[in-house]
């Protein structure tokens, strides 16, 4: 059986994601992650200096699940059209409910720090990416004729489209123009 304390932590965890994914982080004190967590504040405390490191924590969280996700989808079996049609459905399951709000506190206007790690985590993710990809392209899954590091060079960009204001004013929701994002790489890469 759980601890209390484990169901407190789990309890401000999943809350404050689903705060932070609605109306960005900035906006949400701890005071509110509590009242809708139905914890005190010593008990948020307890787990977590200040709210920026709780931030960090689910990035971190939520990202490492993804690649350990992508990993699984990548080193299975299943031919390699297969693999990006679930690596799509991953991403979309991971930008479900996201709002203008936090990609304008992860990405757009973010701290020097949140922006370094949110750096680190697109760096990493690419890097794992580009070396599916190459590997890909050896077996013969993707063009030939097209530059890895055009692929990553590519991917890059696409996550400054997420930037854009202009492109976001054309989608009802981010996640609309997410998956518009990664439908057009993914499916723009496959041979014919």
């Amino acid at each position: 059986m759980e601890s209390i304390d484990n169901q407190k932590l789990k309890k401000i965890l999943t809350v404050s994601k689903e705060l932070f994914w609605k109306h960005g982080f900035k906006r949400i004190t701890i005071e509110e992650i509590c009242s809708e967590a139905n914890v005190s504040k010593m008990t948020f405390y307890k787990h977590y200096k200040n709210k920026k490191e709780l931030v960090e924590f689910i990035i971190n969280n939520i990202t490492d699940k993804a690649m350990k996700k992508y990993r699984k989808i990548m080193e299975s079996d299943i031919p390699f059209p297969e693999k990006i049609k679930k690596s799509i459905d991953l991403k979309m399951e991971a930008t479900k409910d996201i709002s203008n709000e936090f990609i304008n506190d992860y990405i757009r206007y973010a701290d020097p720090e949140t922006l370094a790690l949110y750096q680190r985590k697109k760096h990493e993710a690419m890097y794992s990416i580009l070396n599916d990809y190459i590997e890909a392209q050896k077996k013969g899954d993707i063009r030939k004729n097209i530059n890895p590091k055009f692929i990553l060079y590519f991917l890059n960009n696409l996550q400054n489209l997420v930037k854009d204001e202009q492109l976001e004013k054309l989608y009802d929701a981010p996640q609309d123009m997410i998956m518009e994002l990664t439908n057009f790489f993914f499916y723009g890469i496959l041979p014919r």
